[in-house]
C-alpha cells in the first residue's frame, strides 16, 4: 500500500435484507460496516480546500447506495460490490478495507456477531 493516509467511517448501521435464509431476506436484520480507504490526502491537508479532497459523505453515499440497492445472499459479495462502486466513484482512492458484522447471525449464539473482512487494492 503506497497510500499512508486514511478516510475511515466505522460502525456504519444499516437495516438490510442480506443473507441466503428465507428469514433473512422476509425480515431483515442489522449490519454495521467498517470502512477504511486508502489514498494521498497531502493536497487537501495542505490546501484546506474541499475540491482537492475524496468527501466521506460521498464515500458514504456510494456505501449506502450500494447497500440498500441490490439484495446479496452473502455478505462477501455485498463487501466486494461496495468495494467496486467506490473504486469506481473515486479514482483516488488506492486501497480499500470493509468489515461487515451481522449482530443477529442465525446462529445460536448468546453474544457477538459474524463478520467477513476484505482488503483490496485498486486493479
Amino acid at each position: 500500500m503506497s497510500a499512508k493516509d486514511l478516510i475511515i467511517l466505522n460502525n456504519l448501521g444499516f437495516y438490510g435484507y442480506h443473507g441466503a435464509l428465507s428469514e433473512e431476506n422476509r425480515l431483515g436484520q442489522r449490519f454495521w460496516i467498517d470502512f477504511t480507504a486508502g489514498l494521498d490526502l497531502s493536497a487537501p491537508a495542505r490546501s484546506d480546500d474541499l475540491s482537492q479532497a475524496v468527501s466521506y459523505a460521498d464515500v458514504f453515499d456510494v456505501i449506502q447506495a450500494t447497500f440498500s440497492n441490490t439484495r446479496f445472499n452473502l455478505i462477501e459479495a455485498l463487501a466486494q460490490s461496495i468495494v467496486d462502486a467506490v473504486f469506481a466513484a473515486f479514482p483516488a482512492i488506492e486501497t480499500i478495507r470493509i468489515r461487515i458484522r451481522k449482530p443477529e447471525a442465525p446462529i445460536p449464539m448468546v453474544a457477538g456477531e459474524a463478520a467477513i473482512e476484505l482488503y483490496r487494492e485498486r486493479p
